[in-house]
């Protein structure tokens, strides 16, 4: 309870703030568009965890980030990074596209997973984890997740230890969990300005 309160009322006002003023290129906030078509293997993830999926949220307010928070963002963004191997899904199941929580060994979206659960576990709500599928700048497909807070959404990344704010990543953003419905995805509307903005900084 008292994380919960911390996280709603104590900003990291100064830190955030310099991250976003520093991009000046792409807003801090993602604009999101229509609901587009949810990846098939968080389609078959959703059939096995119905109940992470079907989270509905009518409550869109993004909240402030404490200094508490903030810490716990970082720390299990490190954690997880540290102690799972990347592996293909080919490498671990002999298939593409499997979404697990992974146990030593995962790819990008098992990461993910991982990182969303736990910070659910610590009190986070679940309209502000939200999986989110990008192209690097070499054309692959890849995933991170979104953190919203009140000073713009942070990207938890395998390939990036530090968690930063998504105008300063190299990512094309394409979609994402809808913060309404997490068994919906969106579009990212301005995710093309985000790459662009990187690559002149």
């Amino acid at each position: 309870m008292a994380f919960r309160l911390g996280f709603a009322f104590f900003a990291l006002a100064m830190t955030v703030a310099t991250a976003a003023d520093a991009v000046g290129v792409a807003p801090a906030v993602m604009r999101t568009g229509a609901v587009t078509s949810q990846p098939i293997g968080h389609y078959e993830f959703c059939q096995s965890h119905q109940d992470e999926c079907s989270v509905k949220s009518s409550d869109q307010t993004a909240p402030k980030l404490t200094s508490f928070g903030w810490q716990t963002i970082r720390d299990i963004n490190y954690h997880v990074n540290s102690t799972i191997v990347p592996m293909t899904d080919m490498e671990l199941y002999g298939r593409d596209e499997v979404w697990a929580y992974p146990v030593d060994a995962g790819d990008c979206e098992d990461f993910v997973l991982l990182k969303r659960k736990m910070l659910i576990e610590k009190g986070f709500p679940v309209n502000t984890l939200l999986i989110t599928v990008v192209r690097k700048p070499d054309g692959e497909g890849h995933a991170v997740l979104t953190v919203r807070t009140a000073q713009g959404d942070y990207i938890l990344d395998n390939l990036d230890n530090e968690v930063k704010l998504w105008t300063d990543t190299p990512y094309h953003y394409l979609k994402r969990q809808s913060t309404a419905n997490s068994g919906q995805w969106v579009t990212i509307e301005n995710g093309g300005d985000v790459l662009v903005g990187s690559l002149r900084k």
